[in-house]
C-alpha cells in the first residue's frame, strides 16, 4: 500500500473534522457497517484514513483510497 502525501492528508483533515457526520456509501469489509450507516468523525490518522464513530456502535475506519463516505452537512450529531 502506497501512502498518501502529506497534502492529502492535510486535505482530508479539513474536509473531515471532528464533529463532521457523514454516511457510509461503501466500504469493502466482512464487519462493514451496513451501507448508509451515518456516523460521527472523531478524527483523521497520518495514512488519511476517516476515523468515525458509527451510529450501530462499529468503530472501523474509512481507509484512503479504498472505501468511500460522503459528509452530511445538515445534521447534527446524537
Amino acid at each position: 500500500m502506497k501512502f498518501p502525501s502529506k497534502e492529502i492528508v492535510e486535505r482530508i483533515r479539513k474536509e473531515y473534522p471532528a464533529g463532521t457526520r457523514v454516511q457510509l456509501i461503501q466500504m469493502d469489509d466482512v464487519q462493514a457497517p451496513p451501507i448508509g450507516t451515518k456516523g460521527t468523525v472523531w478524527g483523521v490518522d497520518d495514512t488519511a484514513s476517516i476515523m468515525i464513530h458509527w451510529d450501530n456502535g462499529s468503530g472501523l475506519h474509512v481507509v484512503y483510497g479504498e472505501d468511500k463516505c460522503r459528509r452530511i452537512s445538515d445534521e447534527k450529531p446524537l
